[in-house]
């Protein structure tokens, strides 16, 4: 997937869509189980997936490697709520997201963390980061809110390419089917089937080893970067 071939008119509403979002209420966005989030609880929400998602599967995050040496790169940061604590747990973590105003407050909330570093995209692929070598990246909450499945395949190319051989790629997706006659928007994105994301992992170049929550909004999959 070359992001030459994507619909700049779809980046282009993810982008507006998400500025709007963030000026208007950023942390209940990004997670809306609250409209009026204490920032504390906000950036502990964070902790807590972390926890959930990465420290308590650090055997395939990390295989081997010490996590105060790794790279890691996280999809769709929007202030920072993951990339916060990501940073206290791995040595560098950049973070890319399509809105500048979620990056804006991100880097001001993130100010005292110099091993963080955020960045806008143009919400397909990983270009502003040049050829850096990651180890691990992560996304969540995120692609589930994409309209379009060739952005999350450029994704996921994008990553293939940047991630060292054997190094895990792992992100949640809207798993089931949309409702009969649901057009995809930018807050609900497009759905993935088990059969559709493994064909994902085999065209991006990657190995599908684990899945889970096929039939929810939480679908995580676990593609890893073949070593040779």
């Amino acid at each position: 997937m070359n992001t030459t071939s994507l619909d700049d008119s779809v980046l282009e509403k993810m982008r507006l869509d998400w500025d709007q979002r963030a000026r208007e209420n950023a942390r209940h966005f990004i997670n809306t189980a609250s409209s009026d989030w204490n920032p504390e609880e906000f950036y502990r929400s964070g902790v807590i997936n972390v926890y959930n998602e990465i420290l308590r599967d650090l055997g395939n995050v990390c295989q081997g490697l010490d996590p105060k040496k790794m790279i890691v790169l996280e999809i769709g940061c929007g202030t920072g709520r993951i990339t916060r604590p990501l940073a206290e747990v791995f040595g560098e973590v950049y973070g890319v997201d399509i809105s500048g105003e979620m990056i804006a407050q991100g880097r001001k909330d993130l100010a005292f963390l110099p091993n963080a570093h955020l960045f806008q995209n143009n919400g397909a692929d990983l270009q502003v980061l040049g050829d850096i070598r990651i180890d691990f990246a992560f996304s969540y909450i995120v692609f589930q809110h994409i309209p379009s499945r060739e952005v999350i395949y450029s994704y996921a190319r994008e990553v293939n390419r940047l991630l060292r051989p054997g190094g895990l790629f792992k992100f949640q997706v809207q798993g089931g089917s949309a409702d009969i006659g649901e057009e995809p928007d930018t807050w609900e994105g497009v759905h993935f089937s088990d059969a559709e994301a493994v064909e994902m992992a085999e065209k991006c170049g990657f190995e599908p080893r684990f899945r889970r929550g096929a039939d929810t909004q939480y679908f995580w999959l676990w593609f890893f970067k073949p070593r040779g």
